[in-house]
């Protein structure tokens, strides 16, 4: 089925009256299932039959209690039909954790996209105003400046577009197939332009010598914005259903959350596989960085700015996300609250 369950030994069992429907009965009827396996998450089904209709039915847990002993499952329900034990695969999260998360990841990315647009408006302020203008700097540090608010700008449109998701998923198929290849584009775009802060990083604390490359902002704005305007645009052209409604299980039963969101797993791993390049290289340029400042002698008293340098430049480069490549075992609902506060709140 959807939850993608197994029924238990293979084994269903159907009890039956003749010409008596054998429902809402007073005294539960008792079925009891033999097994040798370990049993993490189970629960007794009904499996409900339209008979001629041509549908199979689905399973169903009502009016069924379970009790769990060595060896075998009791299974006490008021009706009777075709009965068996469904092995369900163990979500990941439960209902009240996703929740929560949903509620850090709404109070996070509105502070952070608050946070970019501020930062975006008071650039272009002191930008146009003569007597504030910043033109006295040098030409690196302008274009460190200008690669810091590119990435401000990816960020503000990855977060807004994460908090529309999931209004937006409430509304037409085109409108929220529209909603989810902008968010794809926009955490596409943001993963690029961490990579140019990144390679930017490496010019000017690396490299250092003969560093000039023609028309620099361009090539970068063309990484950063057209590679993945390119990218969604040839999914939505060759396999626009790539895009939907993306149901968000949980460990209770059939409730979920929906958002707009790849619904294709070739899509979804391409898409880690690009995050996954882009963070191991932000995270050797990092390592170069820090060692750089370790192998570098100076005063104790500039320890704690260096490692305070380093702290931001986890952030900026984006290293947090690697949280995403650990999600399994008994780390992943400690990893993802930690990715969700971090990364909610990067911009």
């Amino acid at each position: 089925d959807e939850r993608n369950s197994s029924v238990l030994n293979d084994s269903i069992l159907g009890a039956f009256l003749p010409n008596i429907s054998a429902t809402n009965l007073r005294q539960p009827v008792e079925i009891q299932f033999w097994h040798d396996k370990v049993l993490v998450t189970a629960s007794p089904t009904a499996f409900l039959s339209s008979a001629g209709s041509g549908n199979l039915g689905s399973w169903s847990s009502e009016g069924c209690e379970t009790r769990h002993s060595q060896g075998t499952v009791l299974c006490r329900c008021n009706h009777l039909t075709y009965f068996a034990v469904l092995l369900i695969a163990p979500s990941n999260i439960s209902q009240a954790e996703l929740v929560s998360l949903t509620y850090i990841s709404i109070v996070g990315c509105s502070i952070s996209a608050t946070a970019s647009l501020f930062a975006i408006l008071l650039y272009c302020i002191f930008s146009i105003t003569p007597l504030l203008s910043l033109s006295f700097r040098r030409k690196k540090s302008d274009d460190t400046t200008k690669i810091h608010m590119n990435l401000l700008g990816a960020l503000f449109l990855l977060n807004s577009g994460f908090l529309l998701s999931e209004p937006l998923s409430l509304a037409t198929a085109g409108l929220c197939r529209a909603a989810a290849a902008f968010l794809h584009g926009c955490l596409l775009c943001t993963l690029a332009w961490m990579a140019a802060e990144a390679f930017h990083l490496y010019l000017l604390l690396i490299k250092v010598y003969n560093t000039y490359i023609q028309r620099y902002l361009l090539k970068l704005c063309l990484f950063g914005w057209g590679l993945p305007a390119l990218a969604v645009t040839g999914v939505l052209l060759f396999k626009k259903e790539t895009y939907g409604y993306l149901d968000i299980k949980t460990a209770d039963g059939y409730k979920n959350s929906t958002m707009c969101w790849l619904t294709n797993q070739v899509a979804h791993y391409g898409t880690l596989c690009f995050a996954g390049l882009i963070l191991l290289f932000n995270t050797v340029v990092l390592l170069a960085v820090v060692r750089m400042l370790r192998s570098s002698r100076r005063q104790k008293g500039m320890a704690m700015k260096d490692w305070a340098t380093v702290l931001g430049l986890t952030c900026l480069l984006g290293t947090t996300w690697l949280l995403a490549f650990f999600s399994f075992g008994v780390f992943f609902v400690p990893q993802l609250y930690l990715f969700t506060i971090l990364n909610s709140l990067q911009g």
